[in-house]
């Protein structure tokens, strides 16, 4: 009876260490979501590359975390279940987003440089990437916790990913907070570059990645 009873308590706190995965997962979509439209729309009207760039990143993460989203589901429903189609094309979608990104945000940035285009305003850069630097670090300690407890590689890979997400984020800020208080020319044209090296290398990674899936059998710890 005691057996039965530790098992039991167990799997009830798996179910829970999942559900909150996937309230992580959601809370990820919808904060994308929200970043993105404010850094692109603020980006687009103050004229800043690099903050509307961040922004097109930020709607490419969220197809990123749908298909995070569906494998935690469905890894809470059946931990032996094999990877789904969806998620390994929501993988390869987000690696051709992140490379159209960085071909688009290349050819912005020379395009700027050429005629000398400046920023009206990087202020709203600023307090975007601060708050974008707060809520992945929130993201990257509750998800790492939560894949180290259900021993989960996916997860752990997941909460890494969000770790590139801080360096777009610092490169932002930088890039931001040098033009508006120095007013340092083509500074905005190179923070875009910044995030053309970290869009390719999450390309890179998310190609990786469904390669790995499609080429391994189901297994809820991968």
């Amino acid at each position: 009876m005691n057996s039965i009873a530790a098992d039991q308590s167990i799997s009830i706190e798996k179910q829970r260490l999942y559900n909150f995965a996937l309230y992580l997962s959601l809370f990820t979509i919808v904060y994308n979501i929200a970043e993105g439209l404010v850094s692109t729309i603020v980006g687009f009207s103050d004229e800043s590359l690099t903050l509307f760039g961040f922004g097109v990143d930020s709607f490419i993460e969220t197809v990123s975390g749908i298909g995070i989203a569906a494998m935690v589901f469905r890894i809470a429903q059946n931990p032996l279940s094999s990877k789904s189609p969806f998620e390994i094309t929501a993988l390869k979608v987000t690696g051709v987003s992140f490379y159209i990104l960085s071909v688009g945000l290349v050819f912005m940035a020379v395009l700027s440089v050429i005629e000398n285009k400046q920023p009206e305003s990087t202020f709203w850069g600023v307090i975007i990437s601060l708050v974008s630097i707060i809520s992945m670090v929130f993201l990257i300690y509750y998800k790492r916790k939560v894949g180290t407890a259900l021993d989960s590689k996916a997860m752990i890979a997941d909460a890494n990913c969000n770790v590139v997400c801080v360096y777009m984020s610092i490169t932002l800020l930088a890039s931001s907070f040098l033009y508006e208080l120095f007013s340092i020319p083509y500074i905005d044209a190179a923070g875009a570059l910044g995030l053309v090296y970290f869009s390719v290398v999450e390309g890179k990674e998310c190609f990786e990645k469904a390669e790995s899936l499609n080429g391994e059998c189901g297994c809820g710890h991968d």
